[in-house]
């Protein structure tokens, strides 16, 4: 039974082709909420009870922190429920890219950084017994618009040069290893795949054992250090005091947070079956192409195909049903051309929003000019890996010994 002034909630499935994520009503997604405050004081507020919102409250819930997280709506009804769940180490911005942006020699500790985060993000799953379906995966990046064979090659010793794993794969050896008809790809790891819903309720749960109160729908609506406190305003009109307050509300921010680095992108995506038999190496796979825009996908545990992209600019494109039905056909178009499969129809699509950068790295960490407030942000493509990141951050600046990394997330000062 739910303690007094606690409810349960969980992410619920109302009818197919509605609009809803597949992991809405997962099973071991439901959360112990409170709709009040019982204080309103705590060291940390964590703001966002997303995937973002529950790694850091898993890295910073030490049984004696009293640790606050809220969000607006119930939890886990965000962009982590639109996720597809590819768990990449690869960013938007190839890493030859980024070397041209940033220097070779940051992008490279940049890539780096996230192949670990993904190791260390599977390791801490199955570490804490969260049941997830984490499973591990290699990734298929392949030719497309944006890069053909040749820049693929050259992309695929860039990132060997920088130690990590990646194997170039001519038109010949691509067909013949996984019957797909691209100029080249780049197969690499480390990659996995998991149910978002359940990963993030998994890690909320952890940090409600060791002192976290999850309060919702709860909105923050203004933020202010005041002396050695942070003042969180909600929008009812009360005051919560911290000594600290971390924004992790993926894409949606408060002005005060805003960066002229951040932008906000549509997405859609789509669950799927086909009508025969998928390929073995899919349920190993995830596959992404080098396109703009680019289709990505993977499997589910139970068979189901799960397929994105068709991005565009814009927060709220994505709310327009007409546009959901036609992004959802050409996705599964697109599917069926590149696999060669005969698919039923979508059994789910849905659509986000996202928030991305120019360079495909997140802004995480302190916000300039708001003393002891924190976020994290402009997630892009593989926004799981880079809030693993974005908690490890976070939480080692609160403990007053800065990551070794968070120069190249560091927000700009503006």
């Amino acid at each position: 039974m739910p303690r007094d002034g606690d409810e349960t909630t969980t992410t619920r499935k109302r009818d197919l082709r509605t609009g809803d994520p597949v992991w809405a009503g997962s099973p071991h997604s439901t959360l112990r909420r409170r709709r009040r405050l019982p204080s309103e004081r705590y060291d940390v507020a964590i703001v966002g009870a997303g995937i973002s919102g529950a790694l850091v409250a898993h890295a910073l819930a030490d049984g004696e922190r009293r640790l606050l997280m809220v969000d607006r709506r119930p939890p886990l009804c965000g962009s982590t429920l639109a996720s597809t769940a590819l768990l990449q180490h690869e960013i938007d911005v190839p890493l030859e890219a980024l070397g041209r942006a940033i220097g070779r020699a940051p992008a490279a500790r940049a890539w780096r950084r996230s192949a670990r985060a993904v190791e260390e993000l599977a390791a801490l799953v199955r570490e804490a017994g969260i049941a997830c379906g984490l499973s591990a995966r290699s990734a298929l990046y392949l030719a497309g618009d944006e890069l053909g064979g040749r820049a693929l090659r050259s992309e695929a010793e860039a990132r060997r040069a920088a130690g990590l794993e990646a194997e170039f794969l001519d038109a010949a050896a691509l067909r013949a290893r996984f019957g797909l008809e691209r100029e080249a790809a780049i197969l690499g790891r480390p990659a996995a795949a998991a149910n978002p819903a359940q990963l993030a309720a998994g890690l909320i749960r952890l940090a409600q054992g060791r002192g976290l109160t999850l309060v919702s729908p709860l909105e923050i609506a203004d933020v202010l250090p005041v002396g050695d406190a942070v003042a969180l305003a909600t929008a009812d009109g009360r005051l919560v005091s911290a000594g600290a307050a971390v924004f992790c509300t993926g894409y949606e921010f408060l002005e005060r947070l805003a960066s002229r680095r951040h932008d906000v992108l549509s997405t859609w995506a789509v669950a799927v079956r086909a009508k025969g038999r998928l390929p073995a190496w899919l349920r190993r796979t995830l596959v992404w192409e080098a396109s703009d825009p680019y289709l990505y996908l993977r499997t589910a545990r139970d068979g189901s195909l799960i397929a994105g992209g068709e991005d565009e600019e814009g927060p709220g494109v994505h709310d327009d049903g007409a546009r959901l039905a036609r992004k959802a056909a050409t996705i599964a178009g697109k599917l069926e051309a590149l696999l060669g499969l005969e698919l039923q129809e979508p059994h789910h699509a849905w659509a986000g929003a996202f928030g991305t950068t120019s360079t495909g790295l997140p802004l995480i960490g302190a916000v300039p000019g708001l003393d002891r407030v924190y976020a994290a942000m402009g997630f892009g493509g593989n926004g799981i890996t880079f809030s693993k990141i974005a908690a490890d951050v976070i939480a080692a600046e609160l403990a007053g010994r800065p990551d070794p990394d968070a120069d190249l997330f560091a927000f700009p000062r503006e």
